[in-house]
């Protein structure tokens, strides 16, 4: 190791330290997450600044820095399928009554899919305002090797995959492969055992009462173990932060971020259009928007800045429930759905914009009425399944490119960027959820209405 490189690592854990000791005060989870943030990109820019880009050192550095950044990835990809498999089977188990599993399964996933289709609709809209299109990027080293990465992780297992294969791969053949995460489709696999377990569960309950309330115990451990796992591994969070953004800002080419820079500005503007439509979701049926945004608030920043759908289900599971009045099943459903179901950015805007932006070096009319109707069916059919960690979005435009007909070059060639648009995409996700949970709830006539439309709520702190 050279002197620079070891004065970089012990610069690197001064600041987590820093950071540990800075959380003390009572600070709310949302709070750590954003100053571990704050001086991830403060020190990514000083280590820029003093190197640059491509110096050896520096990529020596990230490296180290990547065993905390990357760990912390791992541990949230380790916790998706036990997380979203204990929140559906406590919330079938909760129902006490199978019949309505049925209306909040098809209200919640109707609302995420309904959003993703309008989602899909901005993404032509925004890219065509702005006249983007594939021609012109260069395929680097960088890229290619990026491509032939996500081609070998990724398209292999999705690419050919017809309309009724995809849907045929959601029902779940072997649930240990899919709790392994062995298939692409597996979080929804998973979501279909863990409710038929549910109701099976609640088919004991009726036939041998005993044995069913021991059974709905045991389920309900579960589900409090399992989050006391997850809480273990959101408290982590800062840290892990702190670590991808040091990665992201050192080693960001800013040329590169400049020549993609109208790509972020639309991306940011598509994605502000579709919280403006959440909005006035909301207001439409009675939900005061201004009121709503400033409850969830806490969740929206720490899936901004966490990148995970799926991290923050227990937050907006407790945002529902605590501030906006939604029952613990319905906001199990629409957290554990959303993570996977319909996510707004990563699985209607990001992969749209992408076909929208690659269609004419293809030869093809991107505002050809037939051909955008096509687009938004598959986009939205197609985001089922995707993975609420980073990643996301890739496995996302990984299905539709080729859907369309499309090569999948321009998926690595916005390298540069994805970190960028990847947290704003993520807050626009997990936004969905609640928005889907709140009417969902609204719809069913279940809503604790003073505790929606009171000023006062309880602190989201997890200590």
């Amino acid at each position: 190791m050279t002197v620079p490189l070891i004065l970089n690592v012990l610069a690197f854990i001064a600041l987590l330290v820093v950071l540990s000791r800075l959380g003390r005060n009572g600070w709310s989870l949302s709070k750590k997450v954003l100053v571990g943030l704050v001086i991830g990109v403060l020190f990514g820019l000083a280590l820029q600044l003093i190197y640059g880009d491509s110096a050896p050192v520096l990529k020596e550095s990230i490296a180290w820095f990547n065993v905390v950044g990357n760990g912390y990835v791992q541990l949230l990809q380790m916790i998706v399928m036990p997380l979203v498999f204990a929140s559906i089977l406590s919330a079938v188990a909760r129902l006490h009554n199978a019949s309505s599993l049925g209306k909040i399964s098809v209200l919640t996933i109707g609302v995420l899919l309904f959003t993703t289709a309008i989602s899909a609709l901005v993404g032509v809209f925004v890219t065509t305002l702005f006249g983007l299109s594939a021609e012109g990027l260069v395929q680097g080293a960088q890229e290619t090797a990026r491509l032939s990465a996500i081609q070998s992780n990724y398209a292999g297992k999705v690419a050919d995959l017809s309309a009724p294969q995809m849907l045929l791969s959601f029902i779940p053949k072997n649930p240990f492969a899919d709790l392994a995460g062995a298939n692409p489709t597996s979080i929804i696999s998973v979501v279909i055992f863990a409710a038929f377990l549910g109701v099976a569960a609640l088919q004991l309950l009726k036939d041998d009462r005993e044995k069913g309330e021991r059974v709905l115990k045991a389920i309900d451990t579960l589900q409090l173990w399992v989050m006391k796992l997850v809480r273990l591994i959101m408290k982590l969070t800062p840290y892990g932060v702190m670590a991808l953004m040091t990665k992201v800002v050192a080693g960001s080419n800013l040329q590169d971020i400049i020549k993609l820079g109208s790509f972020v500005v639309a991306s940011y503007l598509g994605l502000a259009m579709m919280f403006t439509v959440h909005a006035l979701l909301l207001s439409v049926n009675g939900i005061n928007p201004l009121r709503f945004f400033r409850k969830v608030w806490p969740v929206i920043t720490f899936a901004f800045t966490s990148r995970s759908s799926a991290a923050s289900i227990p937050l907006n599971v407790e945002a529902q429930t605590q501030r906006l009045g939604v029952p613990e099943s319905i906001a199990s459903f629409s957290a554990s759905f959303g993570a996977t179901i319909g996510q707004n950015g990563c699985a209607g805007l990001y992969p749209t914009m992408l076909a929208v932006m690659v269609a004419p070096t293809m030869g093809i009319n991107p505002l050809d009425p037939v051909w955008i109707a096509t687009l938004v069916g598959i986009v939205t059919l197609s985001s089922a399944g995707v993975a609420g960690v980073g990643g996301g979005a890739t496995f996302a435009a990984l299905i539709v490119l080729p859907a369309m007909g499309l090569p999948v070059t321009l998926v690595a060639l916005l390298i540069s960027i994805e970190p960028l648009i990847d947290m704003g995409r993520t807050a626009l996700n997990v936004n969905g959820s609640m928005t889907a949970g709140s009417l969902t709830s609204r719809w069913m006539k279940q809503t604790d209405n003073a505790l929606l439309n009171s000023d006062e709520h309880r602190e989201l702190v997890h200590r």
